[in-house]
């Protein structure tokens, strides 16, 4: 017990840090004090997330199931670990990046701390998931958090009108999560992975048609919260009403949250083909399905992405496009599929996190330093900047060196292994696409002339450390992926 405890140690420690943190809330004013606070619980749990990276599933099964504080319902060490070690320095960067921005606008911050703690509590869970019980509580703690932080600028209409959108539309894909989940049950009997799994591939199941149907609603409810079409509107006003950092956090770390509970669902439910001739339908079935949105969420992405004059509004859509090169991997429902959507949303985390940062550095009140046009000479008045942000363009567009080309490399190869090379020639046809906007932003901050322009002193404050520490990660992984690569190959 006290080894699987152990083991739960990032789970069980961003809990009690998070539950602590909105006392202190509740009996302190002093924001800094709050700040430390909650960054010290993070980098604890990245620290026990490192630390239990390299514990297997077989010694975790070891103990007497009898006195398993789990029961079976959470998993422990590898890919998950892995994740949480994600999550964690994601919040830590957003977390830095948070204390100019709250502070330019004046805003009190404390409760944004709170609930990052609350969220990462519940992306972790997702990771750890071994039961759909456990994935549904994971998904909610979630987004019950990005519900209160996309409305966190509550005297701004625009911000509450994505709150208010973020938090009705969620309600209604909960609703098809959870009776997919009910579905699932009817259909094998169990909630638990392992169990549903053995259903599946001894055809042992209850009823066929249930599962069927617990798959598509399952995959409506998944959809929504990846942004994949036709479940992708909320996304844009969502993501340009809310705060920037808060933009920032959900579009990387809750993207990333909402991959893998795809991935853990998905290998429960579409194990490898087998003679049995249902199952192989059932299974091709799904698989297209998925393949035809991720071709669709890629295409209706981009093109979107292309009349936006609007940066964040680009970024957003340009999100949902990187949703469908994600959902690659779950269509190739291989081991490669998997290692490519790790490493795919490690890159995209960097890059997608360091673009939004440079937008809240230069976003002003009112939706002000939004459009292309205030971008227009960026690098005559900051050069470093421009620079940057050009980078991180360059590796969402998926240009070699930089992270993003190799990314969705390993991921139109996985697809290709499957057989759906008319997926990856979509995936290639959609990125070429994307580089019109892409290196829109970069001709308009290099070779149109500045007009009003970009207003904004030279000093960046702390905000500098994330932005950096991501621009040195996607050159790094652009230039050496088995970095990442050899420890995904060791966690999977």
């Amino acid at each position: 017990m006290g080894f699987e405890f152990l083991a739960a140690s990032p789970i069980v420690s961003i809990s009690i840090f998070a539950i602590i943190a909105i006392v202190l809330d509740a009996r302190k004013e002093n924001t800094q004090f709050c700040f430390v606070f909650a960054l010290i619980g993070l980098v604890a749990s990245a620290i026990f997330s490192i630390y239990t990276m390299t514990i297997s599933q077989e010694e975790i099964m070891a103990i007497d199931h009898a006195t398993s504080l789990t029961r079976n319902t959470i998993t422990f060490g590898g890919y998950a670990a892995y994740f949480d070690l994600l999550f964690t320095f994601s919040a830590i960067l957003c977390f830095i990046a948070a204390k100019p921005y709250f502070d330019k606008f004046k805003s009190s911050s404390t409760e944004f701390y709170n609930m990052v703690l609350f969220s990462v509590a519940g992306m972790m869970l997702i990771a750890h998931s071994n039961h759909m019980l456990t994935v549904f509580i994971g998904i909610e703690l979630m987004s019950v958090a990005f519900y209160v932080m996309a409305g966190f600028f509550r005297f701004n209409i625009r911000s509450v009108e994505a709150s208010l959108k973020y938090f009705l539309l969620g309600a209604f894909a909960t609703g098809f999560l959870v009776y997919g989940m009910a579905m699932i049950y009817g259909a094998t009997g169990s909630f638990e992975f392992p169990e549903i799994y053995n259903a599946i591939t001894t055809n042992q199941l209850h009823s066929p048609v249930y599962l069927k149907m617990g798959i598509g609603l399952l995959i409506v409810g998944l959809g929504f919260k990846v942004a994949a079409f036709p479940f992708h509107n909320w996304a844009p006003d969502v993501y340009s009403g809310s705060p920037t950092v808060v933009t920032a956090f959900m579009s990387t770390a809750g993207k990333a949250a909402a991959l893998i509970a795809l991935i853990v669902i998905a290998k429960a439910l579409m194990p490898p083909l087998t003679e049995s001739d249902l199952l192989d339908n059932t299974i091709i079935t799904t698989q297209n399905v998925i393949a035809v949105l991720a071709a669709l969420t890629m295409l209706v992405g981009n093109i979107s992405a292309i009349v936006q004059k609007d940066v964040k509004r680009m970024l957003a859509f340009s999100s949902v496009a990187h949703a469908g090169y994600l959902l690659m991997g779950i269509v190739a429902n291989n081991e490669a599929g998997w290692q490519g959507i790790m490493f795919y949303i490690t890159a995209y985390t960097f890059m997608q996190l360091g673009a939004f940062i440079i937008v809240s550095i230069f976003e002003k009140e009112n939706n002000g330093n939004m459009s292309f046009s205030d971008y227009a000479g960026l690098s005559t008045k900051h050069p470093v900047m421009a620079f940057i942000m050009a980078l991180f363009m360059f590796s969402l567009a998926g240009i070699p060196p930089m992270a993003g080309f190799f990314g969705k490399w390993t991921l139109f190869n996985a697809a290709i292994d499957a057989g759906f090379t008319w997926l990856t020639i979509v995936g290639v046809v959609s990125s070429i696409i994307s580089m019109y906007f892409y290196i829109g932003l970069v001709k308009y901050m290099y070779f149109k002339p500045q007009e009003d322009g970009v207003e904004m002193s030279d000093n960046y404050g702390i905000a500098t450390i994330p932005l950096y520490v991501s621009t040195i990660c996607i050159i790094i992984l652009g230039i050496r992926p088995t970095l990442i690569t050899d420890i995904i190959e060791l966690v999977m």
